[in-house]
């Protein structure tokens, strides 16, 4: 078996590149990419199909709660669609935020920031996408735009003690009191909010001068210059055609309170700890079933009618779980992070934590965040700490570095969900955010260095 250092990088960097460039040009399905890529570096590296096996199953360990939490969310949103559920919130926010595009960016930066609290991304998008989404398709906005702010706005957040990065930090340090860890972060994180809601009004202004261009252009309807009345009149009518209420809601319009009710209910008991995801979506799908359809076969066609969307994000999320596995297994990941550190020049010693931490954003869709963290972060600290650096000033650099890049990583499952809630694709999701996430992660070090959070 091929066990080289630079064999695996290079091989590592061949299957990553590979995936995430015929993702963004559209030329592979993420499905046959993640799973058919992979397994042919691992073949060229020496490893037997037994192996590949063990790796996959390693793989697929990691993310099958997000792929059970996935399946029954899409099914449990469905149904709450279907009933009506969503469409009196649609209408509130029009009407708060009163058609505005710079506005609702702001609104959705506020949700994203405050629904993160709890340190979950995924429960993030999978209780911000389904409410806001429908809201952006009614303004003709951008829903790579949506996942691009909430993205932005929960990775500042995610700097809490309960959130991985911080964890995972705090574990290479030694540091027994993540608390204390934290607490050097929070003016960064303030300010970064800040910034997140700046940041989401100046997207959308460049998202208003698009949709007006295109209306222009005639492209599509004028939802800029409309009474706002008028808005939600042409909303309620597209979902009622697009969308009508199914099941006992069409009759008895109480149901929809009870809905309501369960949705609350499912949404606390998993901010609070009470149950995982996963399982509070499985109860919370069964109890919506029985509250929305009268008799089997209803239940029976709904669940039909919303499993291709579920089972073909599944798909997705397992082979990401391939992709994951083997990448992880063979070392691949680890030897990317070892040899880039081999790869910068000694003189640049003091400033390394520096120089990592303004790439954290591309080695994020190098390396996942265990092998950034225990595989990199070590081999930093150990050496900007000969030059005199503070370790903690070393974790803050690539913390602050790669946390704002954290949902434009394909190694993220909580981003493969959001692509799958907002029905989007991975690959123009990237080539819509990379960019616009790693210069904001590059002026956030740069804040951390002016305020002496990091110094050199």
């Amino acid at each position: 078996m091929f066990d080289n250092s630079v064999g695996l990088t290079v091989i590592g960097i061949a299957i990553i590149v590979s995936i995430v460039g015929l993702l963004i040009a559209k030329k592979i399905s993420p499905v046959v990419g993640m799973t058919l890529i992979p397994v042919i570096g691992a073949l060229i590296l020496g490893h037997t199909l037994h192996d590949i096996v063990k790796y996959f199953n390693s793989g697929v360990g990691q993310v099958m709660n997000v792929v059970i939490m996935f399946v029954f969310a899409i099914i449990f949103f469905g149904i709450m669609s279907d009933s009506g559920v969503f469409k009196p919130l649609v209408k509130r926010l029009i009407l708060l935020t009163r058609g505005n595009v710079i506005i609702v960016c702001i609104v959705t930066a506020l949700i994203g920031t405050f629904i993160q609290l709890d340190g979950a991304g995924a429960t993030t998008f999978l209780l911000s996408i389904p409410a806001l989404l429908p809201l952006y398709r009614a303004l003709n906005m951008n829903r790579y735009l949506l996942i691009l702010i909430l993205g932005l706005s929960a990775s500042i957040i995610n700097m809490i003690p309960w959130g991985g990065p911080m964890a995972r930090t705090a574990t290479v340090l030694h540091e027994k009191d993540v608390n204390a860890l934290w607490y050097g972060v929070i003016p960064v994180q303030i300010v970064g909010v800040i910034l997140v809601l700046i940041f989401s009004a100046f997207l959308g202004w460049r998202e208003q001068r698009r949709i007006r261009r295109l209306i222009q252009q005639g492209e599509i309807k004028d939802t800029q210059n409309i009474d706002i009345h008028k808005l939600v009149k042409d909303y309620e009518y597209d979902q009622d055609i697009k969308f009508p209420v199914r099941g006992r809601a069409v009759s008895q319009p109480w149901i929809i309170w009870v809905n309501v009710v369960l949705t609350l209910v499912v949404i606390v008991a998993m901010l609070a700890n009470w149950a995982p995801p996963e399982f509070a979506f499985l109860i919370g799908t069964a109890l919506a079933l029985i509250i929305n359809f009268k008799d089997v076969d209803e239940q029976m066609d709904r669940l039909k009618a919303h499993a291709p969307n579920a089972l073909m994000m599944a798909a997705v999320i397992i082979a990401a779980g391939m992709f994951l596995g083997i990448l992880n297994e063979t070392g691949m990941l680890k030897a990317i992070a070892v040899n880039f550190i081999k790869v910068i020049p000694d003189g640049v010693g003091p400033y390394l934590h520096i120089i990592v931490g303004i790439f954290g954003v591309p080695l994020d869709l190098l390396t996942s965040t265990d092998a950034y963290y225990f595989a990199l972060l070590p081999i930093v600290e150990q050496t900007a700490h000969q030059f005199g650096v503070a370790p903690t000033s070393t974790a803050y650099a690539m913390l602050i570095g790669n946390i704002i890049g954290t949902f434009v990583s394909p190694f993220s499952p909580a981003l493969w969900l959001a692509i799958g809630l907002a029905e989007a694709n991975m690959g123009t999701y990237i080539k819509y955010a990379f960019f616009w996430i790693w210069g904001f992660a590059i002026i956030m070090l740069a804040i951390a260095i002016l305020m002496g959070v990091i110094t050199i």
